[in-house]
């Protein structure tokens, strides 16, 4: 059994572009014969500051915005900090073979910034 399907655990990795004009960015790709059941996501040390910064979606889809809608990371000002989001208490959906899980800005950072986004959660 491959190990992603025994526990919770990282999924995927990847730096992502957060800068108001940016596309959707890609972190994890589910292969093309498991699904996804996504936990949490970590986003961590910024390039520059991401305020401004009051909306970005977070999942699959062209709109990456299967998982988690409206994130606000304008917070994040300084290149040690992060956010861990969560799927707390929220129905989800499954993420389905060969999606591309990542996120888009909607509202993103007026500078242009990336950061490490991790993907946790289960495959099957």
């Amino acid at each position: 059994m491959d190990s992603k399907a025994k526990g919770i655990m990282l999924l995927g990795e990847a730096v992502v572009d957060l800068q108001d004009t940016d596309p959707k960015s890609v972190a994890y790709n589910i292969a093309a014969d498991k699904t996804a059941k996504v936990f949490a996501v970590l986003i961590h040390s910024p390039t520059a500051s991401l305020a401004g910064g009051t909306d970005f979606d977070i999942g699959s889809g062209a709109n990456a915005d299967t998982w988690k809608q409206t994130v606000d990371l304008s917070s994040m000002t300084s290149t040690d900090d992060y956010m861990y989001i969560t799927a707390s208490n929220v129905k989800y959906t499954i993420e389905p073979n060969s999606a591309a899980f990542g996120i888009k800005p909607i509202t993103g950072a007026t500078a242009d910034a990336q950061a490490t986004m991790c993907v946790f959660g289960k495959e099957e």
